[in-house]
């Protein structure tokens, strides 16, 4: 199998080498870094022995994880669910088979895979496979992706599984990709501005050059531009989203008609006002209860406060846009 060449300072074996965290041949440590790096997994040895010898290197600035990493064996992990953060993972040399959702990918050096938040995934890794992993904070992907839009997001932010890297958009990522590895390779100091920068870096590229939820719109040519009265309803709305507002409170704060208010919505929003003041109200209420410890509040008094009387509608949409219940977001 070809190996995966991005750059030409750092050699594949000195890629992130200061940066060692985990050398070992025992199965259950090698489970037990994963979990501290991403999340609960299961960990299964496919060889007759049942051995591993894993090897991890790791690097965290700001909202990315960078790393290297392979199991030195034929091994099948099975994550829980990545509940805040998007994981790319491109092979150095040999291949694995990635089940993301109802989807299969065979990722080699010429074929990498993202694993979206709140997907399930099975990882069947082959002996002598190596990948690069990047991990990238779900929270700082969608503060990327709302201010390139100008607007908050709908609903979550999910990247095709498959990433080519034998294409042009491939080239270009490993290209900024490589960049990063050599810096986070021979820099032990970072300074906050260079980390913002490289997130801004990443998260830029990634928004805008691999298929996801907004990235047509985001890559569109043709007027994306929206009215001005649109802006300023949506202004409004995050503004006054604990008050009782309805659609004439915010036709008249825009000076147009409800109808205009609407069809502008429509054409340059793909939703309508008052699913864009859920979507908003939505988002304060699980803000609010990630801030909450167990038994200080209830689901339902949050609910409340923000305008949810049907909590059995609430529920469902907020399981829906989070991929959670309300009482699991409070609880952890």
């Amino acid at each position: 199998m070809q190996q995966l060449s991005f750059s030409p300072v750092t050699p594949p074996e000195a890629v992130l080498a200061r940066y060692e965290i985990c050398r070992t041949q025992n199965l259950e440590e090698a489970r037990q870094w994963g979990e501290r790096i991403f999340c609960e997994n299961d960990l299964y040895s496919l060889d007759s022995k049942g051995s591993v010898n894993t090897r991890i290197f790791y690097r965290k600035v700001g909202g990315i994880g960078i790393g290297r990493m392979s199991y030195g064996g034929n091994v099948t992990i099975k994550p829980g669910v990545l509940d805040t953060f998007a994981l790319i993972q491109m092979p150095i040399r040999g291949q694995e088979q990635i089940k993301i959702g109802d989807k299969t990918v065979l990722c080699n050096p010429q074929q990498g895979a993202v694993i979206n938040a709140h997907s399930r995934s099975v990882i069947n890794h082959t002996d002598n496979t190596e990948k690069l992993i990047i991990r990238v904070e779900r929270s700082l992907l969608e503060r990327y992706c709302q201010q390139m839009l100008g607007r908050t997001l709908r609903r979550g932010i999910e990247f095709a599984s498959d990433m080519p890297l034998n294409t042009e958009a491939g080239s270009r990522w490993l290209r900024m990709v490589g960049w990063m590895y050599d810096c986070l390779s021979v820099d032990d100091n970072i300074s906050p501005l260079m980390i913002s920068q490289m997130e801004s870096s990443l998260v830029t590229m990634l928004l805008t050059n691999h298929p996801h939820t907004y990235f047509q719109e985001l890559c569109s040519d043709g007027p994306s531009l929206a009215p001005s009265f649109v802006k300023r309803v949506e202004r409004f709305i995050e503004e006054h989203a604990h008050e009782p507002i309805s659609i004439v409170d915010m036709a008249e704060h825009a000076g147009v008609s409800s109808r205009s208010l609407f069809t502008g919505f429509r054409r340059y929003r793909n939703t309508s006002p008052m699913a864009y003041l859920k979507e908003i109200r939505l988002r304060r209420v699980n803000e609010e209860l990630k801030r909450l410890t167990p038994g200080s509040d209830t689901v339902t008094a949050v609910a409340f406060r923000w305008g949810f009387s049907h909590l059995g509608h609430f529920t469902t949409d907020y399981k829906r846009r989070f991929g959670e219940s309300p009482s699991e977001t409070l609880a952890r």
